[in-house]
Parts: C-alpha cells; structure tokens; sequence
C-alpha cells in the first residue's frame, strides 16, 4: 500500500504579533490561506526504519528534518514499529515564509496516520503538531484559519467570499529569512512587537463580505517591521506589484516570500511576467489561485 499526498503552501494575510511570552515564544493572531503549490509525499511500509528519500539529499539524513521529527513522533506515540519509506519531491522554496516544512511535517502526521490504519484520533495529531512546531496545525485541515496562541490554536474557516476567484502570485528572491532572526530583531519595534488584538477577527469578518477592497488595509504583517529595513529590494518589488494591478501586497511569515493578491488567476500570471521583465527571472515565482 503506498499514501500519496500532496503538501501545499500558506500564506499569511494577517500576521499581528502581540507581545513576547514567558516562555520565550510569542503571543500571536493570524489569518492563514492555503496555496495551491506542493511539494509532494509519498508513504510506504518497509522494514528499514525511517527511510527517506527526496531530491534534497543533505534533508534526507537531517536529524532536524520536520518529516523525520514528525515520523519519529507518530512512532512513539502509537508504538508501532517504525518501518517505513517515505519519498519527498522537495518543490516549495525553504526559508521563504510559506509554511513549507511544517506542511511537510503535518502531511507527515496525516499520511502515516492513513497508512497504518488511522490508530491516531484528530485530537491526537492536533497534539504533535503542537508539540513539533507553532504553524504545524494548521496544515492538519485544508481550508482558510485563524490561529492564536503561538500558532497552534487553530480556527477553521469557511473560504472568504471577497476572496473568490482571486489570484496568487509569489515571489521568493534568491535568499531567504531566518525566522528566529525575524522575530528577535522584532524587539526593536515596540509598535510592531507589541500588537493590538482583534485585527484577525476585523479581516476574517471584512473578508466574508463581498468586496475585498474594504479589506485591504487590514492586510499586515508585524514582521515586516524588522525584515523590510534589512531586505529593502521587498518593498521595491511591493511597490512594483501594487502599481501594476495588485489588490494587495505583502510579506508572508516571516519572508522572503512577497505576495500579490489579484482579481483573478489570469492577473496574477499576467502581473508575473510584468514583474520578470522588470526585474529579470532570478526569483522563484508561481502564479496560482488562492484558496481563501
């Protein structure tokens, strides 16, 4: 029997931290969409232990790898005996702020779980993922979220009706954001690092309306406050997407990824290749639809 899943990307649409906790974490509210771009998994029985393969080799023997630290925490939980080969087709950019590793991780959970018979309930899985990661959560469910807490309280939402029929497009330069540093330089932002609660319910409630303009401003990200100054070419290409048709733009977690929020699928792709004249075919962009 073999489990094939596909784990698809996010993006945040509201990121607003709001304080440092004791527990060296930070308090947060975010609304999250999912993106239709995967890296793909597949799962296999077999009698090596956690074996994994993929297109990254130096992931594969990784001991911090998320799909091996998910593996290892199904196998402890559910005493079975850990035999199995799981192939990765690594297709989603690392350090970009789309979720990646994490979905990988979730996926893990979903596709083991599906694998030997579901011995996991949702309560189970919703359990490790916390414990493996603050994003993990949310890629337990498929739809758009609110999540609180450090990210692993999550709410699940029904798609956004200002949101239907829109367009995605990302950009992710060729260098990425570590999110610890994002988040310790966010110490000298008193304003971002110190949010104000209630503009995660604000978005959701604009955007279950039926005209996405009234929301845009709600649009944020406080990370943005440390990561802009340092990556100034971010906001150049923001500028870019909002003057060339963007409904919205903004950095996803905590970067490098910038996101143009559009119309339609057709805009996005149209606003793609605008921006690879402009700015040359050295970052890695998919136009797609989004899934809020």
């Amino acid at each position: 029997m073999t489990v094939h899943h596909q784990s698809h990307c996010k993006i945040n649409l509201l990121l607003n931290i709001l304080r440092k906790r004791e527990d060296g974490f930070h308090e947060l509210e975010t609304v999250m969409a999912p993106v239709a771009c995967f890296d793909e998994l597949e799962f296999s029985k077999s009698h090596a232990g956690i074996r994994i393969i993929g297109n990254h080799p130096e992931l594969n023997d990784d001991p911090q790898n998320l799909i091996r630290r998910a593996a290892q925490a199904f196998f402890a939980e559910t005493r079975i005996e850990p035999e199995v080969h799981i192939r990765h087709e690594k297709r989603l950019p690392m350090a970009a702020g789309l979720g990646g590793g994490s979905s990988n991780a979730a996926h893990t959970l979903r596709g083991l779980n599906e694998l030997f018979d579901e011995p996991l309930a949702s309560d189970d899985l919703h359990r490790l993922a916390a414990q493996l990661g603050s994003d993990i959560n949310f890629f337990l469910q498929d739809g758009p979220a609110m999540a609180t807490g450090r990210g692993e309280q999550v709410e699940s939402l029904e798609p956004f009706p200002a949101l239907k029929d829109a367009g995605l497009l990302l950009i992710k330069p060729g260098f990425g954001v570590s999110t610890p540093w994002a988040f310790k330089n966010l110490a000298r932002y008193p304003k971002a690092l110190e949010g104000t609660p209630g503009r995660a319910k604000l978005l959701v409630e604009l955007l279950n309306g039926s005209d996405v303009g009234s929301a845009t401003a709600e649009f944020y990200n406080s990370l943005e406050a440390s990561v802009l100054p340092k990556h100034p070419l971010l906001k150049i290409y923001q500028d870019f997407l909002n003057e060339h048709g963007a409904i919205v733009s903004l950095m996803s977690g905590s970067g490098s990824t910038t996101f143009a929020v559009t119309g339609s699928e057709v805009d996005a792709k149209e606003l793609g290749q605008a921006f690879v004249a402009r700015f040359g075919n050295h970052c890695w962009t998919s136009a797609t639809r989004l899934q809020g």
